[in-house]
């Protein structure tokens, strides 16, 4: 009811009302996008074959479908998400780079330059790959090799022009619309498939496994509630500053503390962890039905394997360590609060300070990784239970990208509201 009610005071402002109708816009854009097949690709064909399953039907939950039509956003936004990952890994470990992300505005600004370009090289790749793999199981219109060479081309480039123009229509949504771009059109994609997800359980309720539909719609809504929780949860350091006399007034003295969320990282850890793992089962779908220790060990990282899971489990947890590094830096923290006359009750400032910030940092964020890891390999150990819970498409990553952006959007609208509307101490 709140976020409802929070939607219906900025739709009374003109120009929020502006910023959501923009936000809307784009996201119809993206999904007329998401159903108009790239030339030389037979969509039914393509629909009707089997080629689209395991690791391509993950991928393509997050564009709304687009993977499994062979429409023209069918990369979605999985290369921009990609290239985030490695720059945000090359920060860390060039310095040239990491200097270049502490230079403030200017700096993020050539940060995200280079981000585009890597977007581009990397949709080109994936959309070379995509097609190789289309052609090898005939979904391609086109026979002979001018032919084969010449749709080669233009599926290619169709799908890297697909991809880039996806990541602009973000930093639209950035620019002139609500809330994270790149976050809306995930969104956007994974809601779509909410009626596929919900058609899958009316025809379990129709093959008799009522109580195995009531189970999945209670495990839903329990997620839901946890996941509102874990967004809304922190861990507040009391913070005190000392008393000083600055010409005749008294300043200083008031308490207050350092907020630090449970779930810093967001979504991102999982997003990251699937991404990197997605690479061997694509590289598995790309070669040829012959068996080896190299296919063999690819055959690992099935999506809907126990190998896969524990590796889903760790690597979350170490990305969600790593996001928070690159975030939060204690020893600037103490630093700060040394400057500013700040301390912690029962702590020194210097050292003990920042040795203590990061201890509450790794356990605060031990706790959400590992909320994180449940939530994501969920539906994995469901399905170990009964290969009847496989066939809901919405699994726990999704339902977390869609409750984090739905909190995200609300919070965005709740304090742009509440800057449009704030008087000033002068009336």
């Amino acid at each position: 009811m709140n976020m409802l009610e929070t939607i219906k005071n900025a739709w009374k402002v003109v120009d929020l009302r502006k910023k959501i109708l923009f936000t809307l816009f784009i996201i119809i854009v993206f999904r007329v996008g998401s159903a108009i097949p790239v030339p030389f690709i037979d969509p039914a064909a393509l629909a009707n074959s089997n080629v689209t399953g395991g690791i391509f039907q993950s991928i393509s939950i997050l564009t709304g479908g687009a993977l499994e039509y062979g429409a023209i956003f069918a990369l979605g936004v999985t290369p921009y998400i990609n290239s985030s990952i490695i720059m945000q890994l090359l920060s860390v470990a060039i310095p040239a780079l990491e200097r270049l992300s502490q230079e403030g505005e200017e700096g993020r600004k050539k940060i995200a330059k280079y981000t585009r370009f890597a977007t581009v090289i990397l949709a080109l790749i994936q959309g070379i790959a995509y097609y190789i793999f289309l052609e090898r199981n005939g979904i391609i219109t086109v026979k002979g090799t001018g032919a084969i060479w010449f749709a080669g081309a233009v599926v290619t480039l169709t799908l890297t022009a697909g991809s880039t123009l996806v990541m602009w229509l973000g930093e639209q949504i950035d620019a002139s619309g609500i809330g994270n771009g790149i976050s809306i059109i995930l969104f956007a994609g994974i809601l779509s498939r909410a009626p596929q997800a919900f058609m899958g359980l009316v025809n379990l309720w129709n093959l008799e496994y009522q109580v195995a539909v009531v189970g999945i719609v209670v495990v839903f809504l329990l997620v839901i509630a946890f996941i509102v929780w874990m967004t809304n949860a922190e861990r507040r350091l009391p913070v005190q500053y000392a008393k000083r006399v600055v010409g005749r007034k008294m300043l200083g003295g008031q308490n207050t503390h350092i907020p630090i969320k449970v779930n810093m990282s967001g979504v991102m850890p999982i997003i990251f962890a699937s991404s990197i793992l997605m690479i061997p089962s694509m590289v598995l779908s790309f070669m040829e039905n012959k068996i080896n220790w190299f296919t063999k060990g690819l055959q690992l990282f099935s999506t809907q394997g126990i190998f896969y899971a524990v590796i889903y489990f760790a690597m979350i947890i170490g990305f969600a360590y790593f996001y928070v590094t690159i975030q939060y830096n204690p020893v600037e923290m103490a630093n700060n609060l040394r400057k500013n006359s700040g301390s912690i009750p029962g702590i020194r400032p210097g050292k003990p300070t920042s040795d203590f910030i990061k201890k509450v940092l790794s356990r605060v964020t031990l706790i959400g990784a590992l909320c994180l890891s449940v939530i994501a390999i969920g539906p994995i150990l469901f399905s170990f239970v009964s290969p009847v819970f496989a066939s809901v498409s919405i699994g726990g990553t999704s339902v977390l990208i869609i409750v984090g952006v739905a909190l995200e959007m609300v919070n965005n609208l709740e304090s742009q509201m509440l800057m449009r509307h704030y008087k000033g101490f002068l009336d």
